[in-house]
């Protein structure tokens, strides 16, 4: 089926128009974490606020302070569907069903309410914070994200004529299917949709998963977001976020608490999913410090999720790491996320996935043929590789706009846990650039856990 993307944009263009309209339409990891904190920690008190890391974005006049509030008194007002309700309870995900506890299925149907915010424009920026139980503000985050991002796309697309919306859309459309065709018959290739955080609209994003998932196929492995899943049936992806690691630590008494807390969230989170679901993302506090001193029954979890390292040096740091404490990095999954385009995805799919030959780089490797090339490449493959494609599948319209501007280029904006119980979380990177947290508390953290293999990098998005 043909969409037309431009007009749906221009009806759905209305400042009534709910943008979150399910409270499935968030990353499934969410979800996930949800019932982690409802059965760990019911009774803790958090704050998640938000931070616009492109500062030349102005995005408190370009988002309007009573469109935005009108939006999240919306969502706030939506409820599990019983439909959705018995597709979590029913579903199959990973392989298991009945992730999802009855109790805490009742829970949400019964129970489950989104906290209150604070909300106001501080010099050109949204000032917007949720406070309350973490039950209640950890779902904020991505329904925060996808109405200011959409919001903001709004706002933009007003300023087209339809003939202009026409072009815009027709140019993101050839830059997509571009992008495709690079992927289309790459041998052994997993890719999946982690785009809802900093989307161009719903209805965009929901046109890129099913031209993926109709043009790519088997290669197509899924969508984090739980909704587009639900509804398209896909697989829903997505494990747990550096928000757990965030607030175990911030509930540390001790530096020795705080140092182990990193392994205490891991030892809940296999007890509550027996087992299941068991990928690390070990760049909380930074990722090598992580792997020296884990406990030797971490290396049998089965897999790692890359974030905020090089991902070819994260990448080669977790390969020798599995081998030296006896694990086949064949039988591991390795997932990149940060910040992916086509050609990364392919230079790392071809260095993870298969052994280069005659000199061949990662970089070489830009379309399917290159991968049949034996003389350059054998599917030979040193780790299960995967890449998890947010942003610049899902808001790529750099370029596209008519009238010349970067009106509808994405911004790195981030909703994150900011504290625990009154205690201030902290989150150091593997990128300088990305630490968050009081500076006295953020100098305290890297005094406990070191620098080792943390670099100074740009942060795009």
């Amino acid at each position: 089926m043909i969409i037309n993307v431009a007009r749906r944009a221009h009806d759905h263009n209305w400042e009534l128009d709910p943008i979150t309209r399910s409270l499935l339409d968030t990353d499934f990891y969410k979800l996930l974490m949800l019932q982690f904190i409802w059965k760990h920690f019911p009774a803790t008190h958090a704050t998640f606020t938000l931070l616009n890391r492109t500062t030349a974005a102005r995005l408190g006049e370009m988002v309007g302070l009573a469109q935005l509030r009108e939006q999240l008194e919306a969502t706030r007002k939506l409820r599990f569907h019983k439909s959705e309700l018995i597709w979590l309870a029913g579903n199959t995900f990973y392989g298991r069903r009945g992730i999802f506890e009855p109790a805490f299925l009742e829970w949400l149907e019964r129970d489950f309410r989104l906290s209150d915010y604070d909300l106001s424009e501080r010099d050109g920026q949204l000032s917007l914070s949720f406070h309350g139980l973490w039950t209640e503000t950890t779902m904020w985050e991505i329904y925060a994200l996808s109405a200011i991002d959409e919001l903001k796309t709004r706002a933009s697309l007003k300023r087209l004529s339809e003939f202009e919306l026409d072009i815009l859309y027709a140019r993101a459309k050839t830059k997509l299917w571009e992008k495709m065709e690079r992927l289309r018959g790459v041998p052994q290739l997993n890719v999946s949709d982690f785009g809802t955080r900093r989307r161009h609209s719903f209805l965009w994003h929901e046109y890129v998963v099913k031209a993926m998932s109709d043009v790519l196929g088997a290669s197509f492995a899924g969508s984090s977001n739980t909704y587009l899943a639900y509804k398209h049936d896909l697989e829903a992806i997505g494990t747990n976020a550096h928000e757990l690691p965030m607030a175990l630590a911030a509930m540390a008494d001790s530096d020795e608490e705080l140092r182990a807390a990193q392994y205490r969230l891991l030892e809940l989170w296999q007890q509550t999913y027996q087992g299941e679901l068991l990928i690390l993302l070990p760049d909380t506090f930074g990722t090598t410090q992580f792997l020296e001193c884990a406990p030797e029954w971490v290396a049998d979890w089965t897999g790692q999720r890359m974030d905020s390292k090089d991902p070819y040096v994260a990448g080669d740091e977790y390969i020798a790491w599995l081998e030296r404490h006896g694990r086949d990095p064949r039988q591991k999954r390795l997932i990149a996320s940060d910040a992916l385009d086509v050609g990364q995805i392919l230079g790392l799919h071809a260095y993870f996935g298969g052994r280069l030959r005659n000199g061949a780089a990662p970089g070489d490797f830009q379309r399917a043929s290159d991968f049949a090339d034996e003389r350059k490449w054998v599917a030979e493959r040193r780790i299960r590789f995967s890449a998890g494609w947010g942003t610049f599948l899902t808001n790529d319209f750099r370029n596209c706009n008519p009238q010349g501007d970067d009106a509808f280029n994405p911004v790195s904006l981030v909703c994150k846990l900011t504290d625990v119980e009154g205690r201030p979380a902290v989150k150091l990177s593997d990128n300088y650039q990305k630490a968050l947290g009081p500076a006295g508390e953020v100098e305290r953290y890297r005094r406990v856990f070191g620098t080792a293999g943390v670099a100074d990098a740009p942060v795009t998005v």
